[in-house]
């Protein structure tokens, strides 16, 4: 634990932009990203996609676009994902409820398009934003919350390293409905066994000519784990 005496704080979450092998992250810019984030969900169909989302249905690009600016006036910083080889932008997330004084930040309002499974680009984006907050920023807590019903959810936050910490019961209203929901975090001194881990699974080494992963992310950590207490 790194020593507090003379902490100031952090500096707030700003738009940034960041760039990995296989992804570019970028501020969301309506004119460029609006229409491109709803066609990558599917149209209407978007719904289904972000179904533990808290807001009540979309009925049209019009209810995206108000939602997408209500969050950036009450202080989320939306930001875009756009698959390298292709240029297709493939989803999003958020740097939310930032609490500079503690060095607490969130990341909230994730949405990956179909095109993001099981591929490199989703272990990336949330890589590059972890390592923003931790080492550009210098926070010392990032968190991932999400609906206690959505398994998807919890188990991407285990994948990449988050610590599971309980289930807040009746947190919120989540579409008119009781929420309970399930909090994650990785704390700072977590943070330079999970980079490693996350350089060497992203590594080109660590793929087979068709893209198939040779050794899991977990398995690398485990083994980074174990290094350092032997």
């Amino acid at each position: 634990m790194r020593d507090l005496t003379n902490w100031t704080g952090c500096p707030a979450p700003k738009p940034v932009t960041l760039e990995g092998c296989y992804v570019r992250i970028v501020p969301y810019d309506r004119a460029v990203h609006l229409e491109a984030l709803w066609q990558a969900f599917g149209g209407l169909d978007i719904n289904a996609r972000l179904q533990y989302f808290a807001q009540d249905d979309f009925r049209s690009i019009e209810d995206f676009d108000a939602w997408l600016t209500g969050v950036q006036k009450a202080g989320w910083i939306t930001e875009v994902f756009s698959d390298k080889a292709s240029g297709d932008v493939v989803g999003m997330a958020n740097y939310m409820r930032p609490d500079p004084a503690n060095g607490v930040v969130e990341v909230g309002g994730v949405a990956h398009s179909f095109s993001m499974a099981r591929s490199p680009l989703s272990t990336e984006v949330h890589y590059l934003m972890a390592k923003h907050a931790f080492e550009d920023l210098g926070y010392r807590r990032y968190e991932w919350k999400c609906d206690n019903r959505n398994e998807a959810s919890k188990k991407t936050a285990n994948r990449l390293g988050f610590t599971f910490e309980g289930v807040f019961r009746q947190h919120m209203l989540s579409k008119r409905a009781n929420r309970d929901t399930a909090w994650f975090s990785i704390i700072d001194g977590e943070w330079p066994l999970l980079n490693a881990a996350f350089e060497a699974w992203l590594s080109p080494e660590n793929f087979s000519g068709d893209g198939t992963q040779k050794r899991k992310l977990e398995d690398i950590r485990a083994e980074l784990a174990e290094k350092e207490t032997a």
